[in-house]
């Protein structure tokens, strides 16, 4: 079973391809996409249209909302294992590690990647679906390079975000220092990979940067 990855380096919305792609793979299993976020106790329609429209306009039209911690971790893991899709959006990456890896919905997650449901991160999303979740000092209070298990749905890979519009070029050198058996990539906001069966295939957006022999790559 081929399995699909979306990494994009900023928040929403998805690129125009990848919309086109993602929503083909769902439609093709057949069922709902789930979205999951943290509750910021804020009326997030309107965030989450930005998500959902592109979507729409490429024919998926059925969309479950799983805030956390809001939502139980029971009924999060009833309607992931139903899903023909996951999108794992933004924030505070600690948040996302807390309340999605170091729980009991990551397995559901895992087991439906591994079944060919396409799974889409956006940010901290895309962060955590590595292994480990590497934490830029500019994602987080303490200012301090972090290391925090996550998903595991790709292991070879290692991705900074926001990455010209943080200027986290340091940080992009410090994983490849930390991390020479693993591809690394700089992603831009309104940029993603998409990685099939564990391999880059595809780029799409403004910027994307690899350290490759010690220097600063611009790859798309």
């Amino acid at each position: 079973m081929d399995t699909h990855l979306f990494l994009f380096g900023g928040g929403l919305p998805f690129t125009d391809g990848f919309a086109s792609k993602f929503a083909k793979i769902s439609l093709t299993l057949g069922g709902p996409v789930s979205i999951l976020f943290i509750d910021r106790h804020t009326d997030y329609q309107d965030y989450l249209s930005l998500i959902t429209k592109p979507l729409q306009e490429n024919g998926l039209n059925h969309f479950l909302y799983l805030p956390l911690p809001t939502t139980t971790i029971e009924i999060a893991k009833e309607k992931i294992e139903k899903s023909a899709g996951i999108i794992i959006l933004g924030g505070n990456t600690n948040k996302y590690v807390d309340n999605i890896v170091e729980t009991s919905l990551a397995d559901p997650i895992r087991n439906r990647f591994r079944k060919g449901v396409p799974v889409a991160g956006f940010s901290a999303g895309a962060l955590i679906s590595l292994n480990p979740c590497i934490i830029s000092p500019k994602d987080n209070i303490e200012r301090e390079f972090q290391v925090r298990p996550g998903l595991g749905l790709v292991t070879d890979v290692q991705i900074a975000v926001h990455f010209s519009e943080w200027a986290d070029k340091d940080h992009l050198y410090e994983v490849a220092k930390r991390y020479p058996d693993k591809e690394n990539y700089g992603i831009d906001e309104n940029t993603g990979l998409y990685l099939k069966n564990g391999q880059v295939e595809r780029m799409e957006g403004k910027g994307v940067f690899r350290i490759i022999g010690g220097e600063l790559v611009k790859c798309l």
